[in-house]
């Protein structure tokens, strides 16, 4: 499927929408970011900066669900082995399923060396995580709370959190749960006394498998991306956007699971044979966990639940990088923060130029970095917008009034998002703002 946004499709008259110049953009193919050479330089070389941190997120949130699974004391988590660091993207390299990205399929090059010397100098990797001189697995972490917080996400479609509350998930739980402190009575008599608690951290392992999956596609798809745009291949945001939703519809039926290996024994906690699959066990409840819900960061403000300042309902959360003000979280430990520290270290030259530039001094360039973020996940939302109407609804291009207006409908509902008086959504979302190339 291809978008062919330089064509006017709409035989409608213009929509009355406070986003009205957006829309038509939508319905002529585009993005809800504005097709600016500016602007497609900063989210590929976002894109790029983040890709290679995200190599290293989905190989240890798998390492996580599949081998340090029910640790009570994980304190070597984030030390990822060779093993998973040599293990084959399914998106990359000669054998991949399906050939995303031309590179290699093991672990970045540039993941390698900045995990050999970090920004300091090579050393023992535990004087390198106890400096904090690393990969921020913690941001990794808070988005796969946000989804397992925000369960049951587009449900019935989303059978994912169905099945973690079925008969069938528990006795597979069980049976890993127990072969794994086979040789710790301590821990299997507190199993027995506290079933449900065991079972809990057995569904959180499910979604740190989710993620990683999830990011194990997006990392090959964010680097042929960037490889696309320094051969000149890109032309416009819609052309990077039409690569989002492309990728979407070619990756969407990879299957979700969860396997955990106790002493050389494959446990399927989740089997393939489920049919979970990518777009809607893992992408759709993504977005929406992480880009629009997510929670109040801790520590930055203060938040009257009784005057109303925090939504009763988990569905009108809106916390996520859509709403985010990047200024005030420079805190340490904030999620957002902590990735912008890990897309510091690979951001491509000609993005460091731009910051250089535009910033003011280097302290800057955190939050210059994280507008640039912003910017690009407005992108990334808009192809998913885009993919769920070529899924549920008509082409750009349709002939029919009315199936026309059904197009305009949906994306008027979903800008309608950003346009919340209550709790103050209007003024978090960041869509006004994304629209002005002097948001910096």
């Amino acid at each position: 499927m291809v978008l062919t946004p330089d064509k006017p499709t709409t035989k409608l008259p213009p929509s009355t929408h406070e986003f009205a110049e957006v829309i038509h953009r939508l319905e002529a193919g585009g993005s809800m970011l504005p097709d600016t050479p500016e602007n497609l330089m900063q989210i590929i070389g976002i894109y790029k900066a983040y890709a290679v941190p995200m190599d290293f997120y989905w190989r240890d949130l798998l390492y996580i669900g599949e081998r340090v699974f029910l640790d009570p004391f994980p304190a070597f988590k984030y030390f990822l082995p060779q093993e998973y660091l040599d293990l084959h993207n399914h998106y990359a390299g000669d054998d991949a399923d399906l050939r995303i990205w031309r590179g290699p399929a093991t672990a970045h090059p540039e993941l390698l060396a900045f995990m050999e010397k970090g920004e300091t100098f090579k050393m023992p990797k535990l004087l390198h995580h106890l400096l904090h001189d690393r990969i921020n697995m913690e941001f990794a972490e808070a988005c796969m709370q946000a989804m397992l917080w925000h369960r049951h996400m587009y449900a019935p479609v989303n059978q994912f959190d169905a099945y973690l509350d079925s008969d069938e998930y528990k006795a597979n739980a069980d049976r890993a749960i127990k072969a794994y402190f086979k040789r710790n009575p301590v821990m299997l008599g507190l199993y027995k006394l506290f079933p449900d608690m065991f079972l809990e951290q057995c569904r959180q392992m499910s979604y740190y498998a989710n993620l990683g999956l999830f990011w194990e596609v997006m990392a090959p798809v964010f680097f042929e991306m960037s490889d696309i745009y320094d051969e000149g291949g890109f032309k416009g945001v819609p052309d990077a956007m039409n690569f989002l939703v492309n990728g979407i519809f070619a990756i969407a039926g990879r299957p979700i699971y969860h396997h955990v290996y106790i002493d050389g024994e494959c446990y399927e906690i989740i089997p393939k044979s489920k049919g979970f699959t990518w777009l809607y066990e893992a992408a759709l409840p993504y977005v929406e966990a992480v880009f629009y819900r997510t929670a109040p960061f801790r520590g930055t403000k203060s938040y009257n639940a009784q005057a109303g300042q925090v939504p009763s309902d988990q569905k009108d959360f809106h916390y996520g990088i859509l709403y985010a003000d990047v200024f005030p979280v420079g805190t340490a430990g904030i999620p957002p923060t902590l990735l912008m520290q890990d897309m510091l270290h690979f951001l491509p030259p000609y993005l460091l130029e731009y910051y250089k530039k535009h910033c003011r001094g280097e302290e800057d360039m955190l939050i210059q970095l994280g507008i640039t973020f912003q910017r690009s996940m407005y992108n990334v939302t808009s192809a998913v917008i885009q993919a769920l109407r070529t899924a549920l609804l008509y082409p750009l291009d349709d002939p029919n009034p009315k199936h026309l207006q059904a197009n305009r409908d949906f994306f008027e509902m979903q800008l309608n998002r950003f346009t919340r008086a209550d709790y103050g959504i209007r003024d978090a979302a960041r869509l006004r703002n994304v629209q002005r190339q002097d948001y910096r």
